[in-house]
């Protein structure tokens, strides 16, 4: 449903006339159509008889509270279809798991931010996954004017769900800017899931930069595979040993703990995450998010190799398509050019043809160019982009292929 051309009509339920006139008036502001009540007890019968789209509803209320609402609402026959979300000051993680459990569709806690509250209801009510590229470059960071319209940070995308689940991938230098943003946003009670692909040093270095790891409240776990016998904790501290870094785990206020994981499918948040060991020198690992029937891969670093070369692995290729079959989006490893990769091989990184070759046979919708050569300008990447189009376009293949720019958002 798209709020500019058909109005989404909420209804709104608080016993805090304040509230409900805040709400009002952002809402209507932002293009929704608004109704409301004070008396929780006459709710259901005024919900039934509007037939919204939404209803919105506090918690604690006098009579009938937000969770008697919520059942009423999920047991009533004429609304099986409306969204239902809580709006409540309440926020310990146990009521916003049992309203979830009795049905809600999404959590937020009070008290709103005005500028940001439409965009976070629209996003629970289309289900949307919201996709944020804040690094897109590898190895080094890049400054100057060649960097400028791509943007010179190194690997970190985010992704947010409805119910804001974040799942953070990499700790390139653009989790600095990641970070800086959350602050900006004056977010509190982050949870996320930080996921690394593998600690070389332009996935991880940035790490200790991430403000919202300083900000008491919030809460990170940190994902990815194991070294030998050097776990995720083990690798992360060590770049932040006092010989390196003047800061270390300790001054961390947000609650920060580890998970090794092996290649396999997993449970996080919910969410289900599928992992696949890639060729790169050391363990580095593979993502698949799986979410309400969309698939985003995010695969770095990575190295295919030509089909006539004495590293060629068909097998790998193979496993490799299968992996990523029919994802929404697949964000991979795109280093160099045809060209450039002649002298790079055995280096840990894939080109052009190979990645759009991998794309095709994995009929993926949406290729996504990632990790540039530091020594790539901006025009450079458009060359390269160029090069992917044709190649698919050789190749009959009907995947849409982009070089995303730092701070693009996609939603899926």
């Amino acid at each position: 449903m798209d709020a500019t051309t058909t109005k989404t009509r909420v209804f709104l339920v608080d016993d805090d006339e304040v509230m409900l006139t805040l709400l009002d008036a952002v809402l209507v502001k932002a293009g929704f159509d608004v109704q409301s009540t004070l008396n929780s007890v006459n709710a259901l019968k005024a919900i039934e008889e509007a037939r919204p789209d939404v209803v919105i509803s506090d918690l604690m209320m006098p009579d009938v509270d937000g969770f008697e609402l919520c059942q009423a609402v999920r047991e009533s026959p004429t609304l099986k279809d409306t969204c239902f979300i809580v709006v409540s000051a309440k926020a310990y993680a146990s009521d916003e798991t049992r309203a979830l459990e009795l049905g809600a569709d999404g959590y937020i806690r009070k008290p709103i931010n005005p500028d940001t509250f439409a965009h976070r209801l629209r996003q629970i009510i289309d289900d949307q996954i919201d996709m944020t590229f804040w690094g897109v470059r590898g190895t080094l960071p890049k400054t100057g004017e060649g960097s400028l319209r791509y943007g010179g940070n190194t690997s970190c995308v985010t992704l947010e769900f409805p119910n804001q689940q974040m799942f953070i991938f990499d700790g390139g230098s653009g989790i600095k800017e990641l970070g800086a943003h959350l602050v900006a946003q004056k977010r509190k009670r982050i949870n996320a899931k930080l996921f690394i692909s593998h600690p070389h040093w332009d996935h991880i270095n940035a790490i200790p930069f991430f403000a919202p790891l300083y900000m008491q409240g919030n809460e990170f776990e940190i994902l990815g595979a194991k070294q030998g016998d050097i776990t995720m904790r083990e690798l992360i501290s060590a770049q932040m040993d006092g010989v390196y870094f003047p800061i270390t785990l300790t001054e961390f206020s947000a609650r920060t703990y580890f998970r090794n994981l092996e290649e396999g499918t997993h449970d996080v948040s919910g969410i289900e995450v599928q992992t696949k060991l890639l060729a790169h020198p050391g363990r580095a690992l593979g993502y698949r998010v799986n979410y309400n029937g969309r698939s985003i891969c995010y695969i770095t670093d990575q190295e295919l190799y030509l089909d006539d070369s004495e590293f060629f692995d068909p097998y790998y290729e193979k496993t490799m398509a299968d992996f990523i079959r029919g994802a929404d989006a697949l964000i991979t490893d795109s280093t160099y050019t045809d060209e450039e990769y002649k002298t790079k091989v055995n280096w840990g990184h894939s080109c052009i043809s190979k990645v759009c070759e991998l794309a095709h046979k994995g009929e993926v919708k949406h290729l996504h160019l990632f990790h540039h050569d530091p020594d790539q300008d901006d025009d450079h990447i458009d060359r390269k982009l160029s090069d992917a189009h044709e190649a698919l376009k050789a190749l009959g293949s009907s995947v849409i292929c982009t070089a995303p720019k730092e701070g693009d958002k996609i939603r899926l």
